[in-house]
């Protein structure tokens, strides 16, 4: 294929090099005439293990060039790859000053082309394609862009010092497109790398780097917490996090990784409060750590708004322990919603066929007891007659069973679903899902 790079640096430099290695004929553009001389020259213009040896074979091939002039550029491509920079502004809001204005000359560069795509590699906020690469290049198009040209966004996973590597290696590759032609198009660049294809929308590929590289740096912080206790105690960190990281089961994998609700129970809780205060008592600042209760406390918090806004009473909640499967009520984050709101006096009724005050003895008696002593006049044993009850419905668990009675739900109720019980919602439903 035919395909030009805008942008010169590092990614710009490993794709263009590592896509002519794969047979890709390819072109080069930049404003900085020094990058584009040393790599005509068969030279890198950035440090890079491997680069510069890919970019002399390739321009000696004749299969790698670089030009100043995105019209040339453009002509002689089917595809066009942007990788330019995009730097913060001093209030930390991300500057497309380069993409709109490489943008804004691939599209005139367009109007001279029966097909083409154009495809974003650079790392860019979701709704910046809509709200700005799709702009620029209808402004230098001069009118909206014909179905001919498409535009796609393809995120790079690649680490500088690794980069030629991570190229041929990635973990996955992402494309998002509004056409499924797009999409192939770009996909296409990557024939006989052995990776996941993930195709998706163009916002979800827009965020799906931001999610990599923000975890990325929560996990490199999380292990640093860690090393800072266990120094203090005496413990090997290193060995710590072996052990950590060795299951996969829980720990690293998709286990808790699921946008929801608050978290709860006996655990969770107590655990993060026991290791804040140890740290406490050994003068260490564990500032990673002592943000989980207070980001808890907020889904919450989010919770109590949206129902408010939903603005219709009585409330019927699905739902009351801390999760599915068991009677435990111990720092339920429903258990803090119903609180909440029958303190700011609404009717409410419960229904959670695994807290039956016949059933329950010891700690959760007392729990309820002590903590939401009205619980045996809010609960209600028959399901349809909890439906039935509220004009909001409140999703706190995920069970088959209330899928099925809210999707036949009639009458005007609303559905704040917490939980996720359907991909889609059914049509006909005021529903509205949390984190989703």
């Amino acid at each position: 294929m035919k395909i030009s790079i805008f942008g010169l640096g590092y990614v710009g430099c490993v794709s263009a090099a590592c896509l002519a290695e794969a047979g890709h004929d390819v072109t080069g553009v930049d404003v900085d005439l020094t990058k584009v001389d040393l790599l005509n020259g068969g030279k890198s213009p950035v440090i890079e293990k491997d680069l510069e040896t890919l970019i002399g074979k390739a321009v000696k091939n004749g299969t790698l060039r670089a030009v100043a002039s995105a019209d040339d550029a453009v002509a002689g491509s089917e595809l066009s790859l942007i990788c330019v920079g995009t730097p913060s502004r001093p209030n930390n809001s991300l500057n497309l000053d380069y993409v709109d204005r490489v943008c804004r000359e691939i599209g005139r560069a367009l109007k001279k082309k029966t097909h083409h795509v154009v495809c974003v590699r650079s790392t860019m906020i979701p709704g910046s394609t809509e709200n700005h690469v799709i702009p620029s290049l209808e402004e230098g198009f001069g009118g909206s862009l014909p179905d001919r040209i498409q535009v796609a966004v393809n995120p790079e996973f690649l680490r500088e010092g690794t980069a030629v590597h991570d190229y041929f290696n990635p973990p996955k590759t992402v494309v998002g497109a509004a056409s499924s032609d797009a999409a192939d198009h770009v996909v296409s660049l990557y024939e006989g790398i052995e990776a996941p294809v993930v195709k998706t929308s163009i916002a979800t590929a827009e965020m799906v780097k931001y999610v990599d590289n923000v975890f990325h740096a929560l996990k490199i912080s999380f292990a640093n917490e860690v090393g800072t206790l266990s120094k203090i105690l005496g413990v090997d960190s290193h060995e710590v996090m072996d052990i950590f990281a060795s299951d996969t089961k829980l720990n690293i994998s998709r286990a808790y990784l699921k946008p929801g609700f608050a978290f709860g129970g006996s655990c969770l809780p107590k655990d993060i409060r026991a290791i804040l205060y140890k740290g406490r008592s050994e003068d260490q600042d564990l500032p990673l750590l002592s943000s989980i209760l207070p980001s808890n406390d907020m889904q919450i918090d989010r919770a109590v708004r949206m129902i408010q806004e939903a603005g219709k009473r009585p409330l019927t909640f699905l739902g009351l322990s801390f999760k599915p499967g068991t009677d435990d009520l111990r720092e339920s984050p429903l258990v803090i919603l119903i609180e909440t709101f029958l303190g700011k006096g609404y009717d409410i009724r419960i229904y959670d066929e695994n807290v039956s005050l016949a059933r329950l003895v010891g700690a959760n008696r007392a729990y309820i007891e002590k903590e939401i002593p009205h619980i045996s006049n809010l609960m209600i044993a028959d399901l349809d007659e909890a439906m039935r009850f509220g004009e909001t419905i409140i999703v706190g668990h995920d069970d088959p069973r209330f899928a099925k009675v809210v999707s036949k739900l009639s009458g005007g109720k609303t559905v704040i679903d917490l939980v996720r019980l359907f991909d889609a919602p059914p049509d006909g439903i005021d529903y509205h899902g949390f984190n989703w």
